[in-house]
């Protein structure tokens, strides 16, 4: 038969039988662990919270930081994770024992290698879908099964042998145990390896004439193959080397010649092919569902840790933080702007790490100093903590204690919008005056440099008025600004400053210490900067 015409051609194929999943759902069975979630922890298992990108993002540059986390991977699955925060001591703790397990690297290893299973899983179950002829479809679906299963056995094995120690994962443990000694999951496995076996061991031949190709049964020719290398092995350059074989794309397609021979064979062992499409239609749903979301839920620990490693191999620390939702004191001892460090070592360059802490009554921090001296950095990476903090990450720092908040609100400066039809200080006005309405004692304020699109009286007169009604709320927040009076408005208020160098006050250290604003920093490099010193002025006018 010309294979070119294999589509016109008429078979007869027996209908298949009526469709019954045979994998039985393991959930509601009482010997399966009480397991649903790697994120949750039994009886909090919900979906990511939030959809959609939080509005502090932009302003903190996480934005910056979860793309580089989700780069290469199923963003759709995981940015929502990484958008949903939660103030439960209970959620963060339980992911946060869940990241020291996999800080092992022989805990850690085990997942990216069956993250990459079931990608090839899905990978072949949407081929399968897409293959026109159904002898391909099946086979492909049968290695799909085959592939599944692999996975988790050898995950079931793996984890075994590293005694993982964070509840999560024992008790993933224990219900890959009970899946895998499922009666379901074992007839499974047992179809699929005879199936596989059964197949195997088919054989046929084919025959070339021109354009035409003939499939009939294995007649038991002898194989040539050793014969024509050995007749040709003499005319072989001893230094050649033979060039690897193209592999496809999937690793499965077939082309219109290849898919017709299939369909050939499975007309010469119609048996064999009847039982491969009774597997597939009886297994359609084989992939567990609590399987399936752990999958998607293990890469938001993997992809973070991806993220943070080339950061702690150049000596930056992280940790996880002691967290409350009840103790407002805060300390923080080391830490950075996150996706500044992401793009500073790369390139070689310094990180600076920065210390604060909030205790008793203490709730602003208010930071002053030098412009370009740091402070939106230090302003970014107090947001930055808050909300890493709350989706039960590592943190930068060395030791770091938070207070879990409810919502993080940012204000910094925008470009006008024209088509909301207000002036820039008219919508900066409305933008707190709503935060202020919504803010709550539990939430997290970040403000920097508001107000600055009017005068100097307008601007302490506002700024003013917003500080008072966010203390008044007991929030915890920072705010930079170079009103040095906001600093002492209020007992909750702290000052902290950004610093210069004592030998070159032009030369910004970008470290913000706890001390009395003065401004004399900022004035004294303005002057140098403008050759006004008394050292400047006293060489100019010197005979």
């Amino acid at each position: 038969m010309d294979p070119r015409n294999y589509e016109s051609t008429k078979f007869e194929v027996s209908e298949p039988p009526q469709k019954v999943v045979a994998h039985a759902t393991l959930a509601a069975s009482a010997e399966v662990a009480s397991f649903g979630s790697i994120l949750f922890p039994p009886g909090l298992e919900r979906q990511p919270d939030h959809a959609n990108e939080p509005d502090c993002f932009i302003d903190l540059n996480l934005d910056q930081v979860i793309a580089a986390v989700v780069a290469k991977r199923d963003e759709k699955v995981l940015r929502p994770i990484f958008y949903s925060s939660y103030r439960n001591e209970e959620i963060v703790r339980y992911r946060q024992a869940v990241f020291a397990d996999l800080e092992r690297s022989d805990v850690f290893a085990l997942f990216p290698a069956f993250c990459e299973t079931m990608r090839s899983v899905r990978a072949s179950l949407g081929y399968a879908e897409q293959a026109s002829c159904r002898s391909h479809q099946h086979t492909v679906f049968l290695r799909a099964v085959g592939l599944y299963f692999h996975g988790v056995t050898s995950l079931l094995h793996d984890l075994q042998s590293v005694a993982p120690q964070s509840s999560g994962l024992r008790n993933l443990l224990s219900y890959l145990t009970a899946y895998s000694d499922s009666t379901a999951f074992r007839q499974l496995a047992s179809e699929t390896a005879e199936l596989q076996e059964l197949l195997s061991h088919l054989s046929y031949g084919m025959l070339f004439r021109g354009d035409h190709v003939t499939v009939r049964k294995y007649a038991s020719e002898p194989d040539y193959t050793v014969t024509v290398l050995e007749r040709f092995a003499k005319f072989r350059e001893s230094k050649a080397t033979a060039t690897a074989p193209r592999k496809s794309t999937d690793g499965f397609s077939l082309n219109h010649v290849e898919q017709a021979i299939l369909e050939f064979v499975s007309r010469l062992f119609p048996a064999e092919f009847r039982r491969l499409d009774e597997f597939a239609v009886c297994h359609g749903e084989f992939i567990d569902k609590t399987i399936a979301r752990f999958d998607h839920e293990i890469e938001f620990y993997v992809a973070y840790l991806d993220f943070i490693d080339p950061l702690k191999r150049t000596g930056l620390s992280f940790c996880y933080p002691e967290i409350s939702v009840s103790s407002k004191t805060t300390l923080v001892k080391n830490s950075f702007d996150l996706a500044l460090a992401a793009k500073l070592v790369p390139e070689k360059g310094a990180v600076v790490c920065n210390d604060f802490h909030l205790f008793g009554h203490e709730r602003l921090l208010v930071v002053t100093g030098p412009n370009q001296g740091g402070k939106t950095t230090f302003a970014r990476m107090f947001g930055q903590l808050h909300f890493l903090a709350s989706l039960g990450c590592p943190v930068p720092g060395k030791a770091v204690r938070l207070f879990l908040p409810d919502r993080i609100f940012t204000h910094f400066e925008k470009e006008e919008d024209i088509t909301n039809l207000r002036g820039k200080l008219e919508d900066e006005l409305v933008r707190l005056h709503v935060s202020c309405e919504i803010m709550t004692s539990h939430s997290v304020i970040v403000l920097n440099e508001v107000f600055n699109s009017t005068s100097l009286g307008d601007q302490i007169f506002l700024s003013t008025r917003v500080l008072e009604r966010i203390l008044a709320t007991d929030a915890i927040g920072v705010c930079v600004t170079f009103i040095d009076a906001l600093s002492t408005l209020s007992g909750k208020t702290v000052s902290m400053v950004s610093t210069v160098d004592p030998e070159n006050l032009a030369r910004r250290t970008f470290e913000v210490i706890r001390k009395p604003a003065d401004g004399l920093a900022y004035a004294l490099s303005l002057a140098q900067k403008h050759g006004v010193t008394y050292e400047q002025l006293r060489r100019r006018v010197r005979p």
